[in-house]
């Protein structure tokens, strides 16, 4: 069948000619900073950076510094390192603080994502025989879930009494904000906590955390958000959105390794609140005592004190590298190039998915309010696309039942490359889909 490469061969606008939206790209210095990945000496097209962001090169150095360190230092790297390890942890508060629009007094990097959430949920969910309910989305990742059903089960709870899961619509696959927000008036007084994906893995959407927020409060609950598929993705103010509590994993969009080391936020009010519980540990205590070893547990007076152990040095050496490169891009920034890729991936997606000749093979599920991903949902042989595309050279992300996600990143990811995709994509599903529906057309 020969390919109908009407995407590649129709007349192009500035605006919609990649070379120069390349060109133009004030970001695209950057790409040089990270590796690529290869097969047989071409550069693959890497969109799954929703999942696993990709290397930056400074990582090999950073690293090996501490390294360098460990083995001529010793235990005297603690103090005289060229990072100090006792302190390693507080050079990120004011990377962090400017992703998540936070104090730097409210963010600390630490632990794993699902770990931190359950060490906020002990704090934040304390159940009462009146207020007990906690709301969360469908197609939470599970891990939230999970927590959140172990949480319940930890007060001696029934899940299924506790958790209202607000459905996705069956055709768009999103959550229509307005049943979130009459959930929670619904709950009212019952209500403890929302917990949310602040933007959801498997369709992209994102919701608005400030109206959320402020819908919890007004019937005096806490709200608190996974920022995995939000940090370093899209423009955040937890401080001023007043956000309760977040939490966040930092190997997608901050590429700072598999399971590197993850982060939360607390705000102010409660970070300095000596009365609100939390697990305690020595990396939480109040610094000028924590090497009296004494006995009583004095808590940091901020987000600090939600720390059990010592920081992972090692990992957080990888952390470093990737946002010493955030900080040089600026996240707004950043955000500026995500809108305009994903919008112009979003724009040719759609000439293929509306095109009479692919009979309606997919839809991008994805709503407007996104940050970089694209979630196209397949009608048949969806699977079949995927695997052909990565045949091709595209490294996106498939996820059960019927949805390819691709995440073009601003940081490393081109205009040309999102080109590149959409003629591929074309190809594979004429391959996969219109031989499969018998097309007559002879494209």
């Amino acid at each position: 069948m020969q390919m109908f490469d009407w995407i590649m061969s129709s007349p192009q606008s500035e605006s919609d000619n990649p070379s120069i939206l390349d060109s133009n790209d004030s970001l695209a210095s950057f790409r040089s900073a990270f590796h690529i990945p290869e097969k047989d000496g071409k550069e693959l097209i890497y969109f799954c950076g929703n999942s696993l962001g990709l290397q930056p090169i400074a990582v090999s150095q950073s690293v090996q510094s501490e390294l360098n360190d460990w083995a001529t230092l010793g235990v005297e790297g603690h103090v005289h390192a060229s990072r100090p390890w006792v302190s390693y942890h507080e050079q990120f508060a004011r990377s962090l603080a400017a992703l998540t629009g936070s104090l730097e007094s409210e963010v600390v990097a630490m632990n794993a994502l699902t770990v931190n959430l359950h060490l906020l949920l002990v704090s934040f969910y304390r159940p009462t025989p009146t207020r007990f309910r906690i709301i969360c989305e469908e197609k939470a990742f599970p891990s939230d879930l999970y927590a959140l059903q172990s949480q319940a089960k930890l007060h001696g709870l029934d899940p299924t009494e506790v958790i209202r899961i607000v459905p996705a619509g069956k055709d768009t696959q999103t959550i229509d904000e307005h049943a979130l927000l009459q959930a929670i008036r619904e709950e009212g007084p019952r209500l403890a906590l929302i917990m949310i994906g602040g933007v959801n893995y498997y369709t992209g959407q994102v919701f608005d955390m400030a109206a959320l927020t402020r819908a919890a409060h007004d019937v005096g609950a806490y709200a608190g958000f996974d920022l995995a598929h939000a940090i370093g993705n899209i423009e955040l103010h937890l401080h001023g959105w007043n956000v309760d509590f977040a939490a966040w994993c930092s190997y997608k969009y901050l590429n700072s390794g598999p399971g590197g080391v993850a982060g939360a936020y607390i705000h102010e009010r409660h970070a300095r609140s000596d009365e609100l519980f939390r697990l305690a540990g020595w990396w939480g205590t109040d610094k000028a005592k924590r090497f009296l070893m004494e006995p009583e547990f004095q808590p940091i007076a901020s987000a600090e004190s939600w720390q059990l152990s010592n920081a992972p040095v090692l990992s957080m050496a990888a952390h470093k590298a990737s946002l010493d490169l955030f900080d040089q891009a600026g996240i707004q920034n950043v955000i500026a190039k995500s809108r305009n890729l994903t919008a112009y991936a979003a724009s040719l997606l759609a000439r293929i998915a509306e095109h009479p000749d692919f009979n309606n093979a997919f839809t991008v599920i994805t709503p407007t309010q996104r940050g970089a991903q694209l979630s196209l949902l397949f009608h048949r042989n969806g699977k079949a696309v995927f695997d052909a595309l990565s045949r091709a050279g595209v490294i996106a992300d498939w996820r059960e039942p019927n949805v390819i996600r691709i995440a073009p990143a601003p940081l490393y990811n081109t205009y040309s490359e999102v080109k590149e995709f959409a003629v591929l994509l074309e190809e594979a599903v004429l391959n996969e889909i219109g031989e499969d529906k018998n097309m007559t057309q002879d494209l």
